[in-house]
């Protein structure tokens, strides 16, 4: 399992993205809440949905999750 973070600071459309720890485009520590370690980045993405229901996943570490 890998562990995942999701990014307070919403992007141009509105969503907040959801990385991989390691991810080149992982926001600094105060932008970002640990999603703790998910099997893959459809439950981490589940996860982000409670406290921002525009997430999706990372282009770049996530992109089997990424939407918009």
């Amino acid at each position: 399992m890998e562990k995942y973070y999701v990014n307070t600071n919403a992007q141009q459309n509105g969503d907040h993205e959801v990385h991989k720890e390691g991810c080149k485009f992982l926001p600094e520590f105060s932008n970002r809440i640990d999603l703790g370690y998910h099997p893959n980045c459809q439950s981490a993405v589940q996860k982000a949905k409670v406290s921002y229901s525009r997430s999706n996943g990372c282009y770049y570490c996530c992109n089997a999750c990424h939407t918009s």
